[in-house]
């Protein structure tokens, strides 16, 4: 078996324990409650970022609020 085989049985394996390491330094490093704060902000934007219909009212908002400095 090499190395790519390995990689896509064991995906899901690999991907949370790579989450899990990286929550962990987080969690030891800047602390619980910074990085429960921090998966919030990634959840709510994630959440966001895949919804076209917020998408596109957030940029009709920002066109009118600030219609030339970003074109």
């Amino acid at each position: 078996m090499n190395l790519l085989e390995f990689i896509k049985q064991k995906r899901g394996l690999l991907i949370g324990a790579g989450t899990g390491f990286i929550v962990g330094v987080l969690i030891l490093t800047i602390g619980f409650f910074s990085t429960l704060f921090l998966a919030i902000c990634i959840a709510i934007g994630a959440f966001f970022g895949t919804r076209n219909r917020f998408r596109k009212k957030l940029f009709e908002i920002l066109d009118k609020i600030l219609p030339d400095i970003f074109k």
